[in-house]
């Protein structure tokens, strides 16, 4: 190169010559390097991975239980057309334990129709604890507190109301003993409700429901063989009592007993999550390579198929955990967030807990609250994740649980397996065309506009074996607060 062509390249390239082959031109000659397709919906689904599975065959599990006596106390529900404008589900009155089984419609109905709309502020009285109960009150909206003095004097608080509860439920038995009520007789409040929020109530005055009584022959023979009922004897749980003798010395007479059985025990059929994967022959033919179509489109399937299979094991209002978790297994909160005290109070319904639940924001709530007190709760080794825990118990985020108005969720505690008697998820395996354990993957042939048909079917279900296996915090408030 001359000495006047090496003084003329640099003057090339300021005048913009490309001297060498650009990057845009080289990846055409380059392999690039590709991911399977990503998916922001996948999240740990814990609720899947720590529940034990339990074979149902013919697609169905029974539950036998001991008889029990004891009538669960459901909870009422209401109407609302507006405000100030709220009822009483008539036939949601036999959730009331004295009217459990009751089938008079119309004197369900009649009952209903007495009830008044009260609005109470936060610190007024429902009832005060040693008067008689004179009120039978339904909660439609808010939340009471029952509090009562304790032995040194005190005052503490019991237990708590809030929508769909109700109290007062002795005014149909002191109603059905001959005017009891009227002679000095009549049951007396053993707590103090009162209102710790704004609440929505109904009530209905102990001499309306008296006079109901006295015209009814149906309602008191009901009312008598409900208490026949509560007299037999009956465990803590209220379960038939086995009879036994402790204790005695010499030749005493032994008890004779058994233990009777529901006859009408409760069953879980698998439920199904479903759908139809398409994929044009064109597409699996000539886009294969490197990675399957066929395959790609199976995965992303079959985690959407998972995470709604959680989802109902969550919510399904046949056998979804939230909503069949017994209504005496159910506490509210004492002051809204998520506290050690509750969740305290949660695992103290049960002999033994396996795992809590709740939503990743309810877990960011119950952690401020511990921030507050100074508390850190440790953390535990998981299917080798550490997980937060609480008194050793795992507290895991399932984004399943809903928030409800957009502050408020619930935190659930459960005991797993069969041996302890516990929660288990129901599947079948073995189905045909199985792809995965209680996943199948149907070729269902091409139609006629060259489409692939694939049909992807998941069948689950869960099972709550007794009572106390789950248990719910309820009405807890996840918002952050100011400052």
């Amino acid at each position: 190169m001359t000495v006047e062509q090496s003084a003329a390249a640099p003057q090339a390239a300021a005048e913009g010559n490309q001297l060498s082959l650009d990057t845009a031109a080289a990846r055409n000659l380059a392999t690039t390097t590709k991911t399977p397709p990503q998916m922001q919906g996948i999240t740990s689904r814990w609720l899947l991975r720590v529940l034990p599975w339990v074979e149902a065959a013919g697609g169905a599990y029974r539950v036998n239980r001991r008889l029990s006596h004891a009538v669960g106390r459901g909870r009422v529900a209401f109407s609302q057309a507006g405000d100030d404008d709220v009822s009483v589900v008539a036939p949601t009155l036999t959730e009331l334990p004295p009217l459990r089984g009751f089938a008079d419609e119309a004197l369900l109905t009649e009952l209903g129709s007495r009830f008044t709309v009260r609005e109470l502020r936060a610190g007024e009285t429902l009832a005060e604890a040693g008067t008689p109960v004179d009120t039978l009150w339904l909660i439609a909206h808010g939340k009471v507190d029952l509090a009562g003095r304790g032995k040194y004097g005190d005052h503490s608080v019991h237990g708590h109301l809030a929508d769909g509860d109700h109290l007062g439920d002795e005014v149909f038995h002191s109603g059905a003993r001959n005017g009891a009520a009227s002679n000095g007789h009549a049951p007396k409040w053993r707590t103090t409700a009162r209102a710790v929020t704004p609440v929505i109530a109904l009530s209905v005055p102990a001499s309306e429901i008296r006079a109901l009584i006295e015209r009814s022959a149906g309602l008191q023979q009901h009312l008598a063989a409900h208490s026949t009922t509560r007299a037999k004897a009956q465990n803590a749980h209220g379960e038939a009592e086995i009879a036994l003798s402790a204790g005695h010395e010499g030749e005493a007479a032994l008890p004779g007993t058994f233990a009777d059985y529901e006859l009408k025990p409760r069953e879980y059929e698998l439920s199904v999550a479903q759908t139809v994967l398409r994929i044009h022959t064109r597409v699996a033919d000539l886009y294969n390579k490197p990675m399957s179509q066929l395959d790609q489109q199976l995965r992303l399937t079959i985690e959407a198929v998972r995470e709604r299979q959680e989802d109902e094991l969550v919510n399904n209002r046949g056998f979804g955990l939230l909503h069949n978790a017994d209504f005496e297994q159910r506490v509210h909160t004492h002051s809204g967030p998520p506290t050690p005290d509750d969740l305290d109070e949660l695992l103290s319904l049960r002999r033994d807990t396996s795992y809590l639940l709740a939503h990743p924001k309810a877990i960011a709530a119950f952690g401020r609250e511990c921030t507050k007190r100074g508390i850190y709760p440790g953390t535990i080794d998981l299917l080798g994740s550490q997980v937060p825990s609480w008194r050793g118990v795992p507290l895991l985020p399932v984004p399943k649980i809903p928030i409800l108005d957009g502050h408020t969720t619930s935190i659930l505690a459960l005991r797993v397996g069969e041996a302890e008697q516990g929660v288990v998820g129901l599947h079948q395996t073995g189905i045909p065309d199985e792809y995965q354990p209680g996943l199948s993957v149907r070729f269902m042939g091409v139609d006629e506009k060259a489409i692939t048909n694939y049909l992807v079917s998941a069948y689950y279900s869960a099972a709550v074996l007794v009572p106390d296996a789950l248990g719910v915090l309820e009405n807890v408030e996840i918002a952050r607060p100011r400052g």
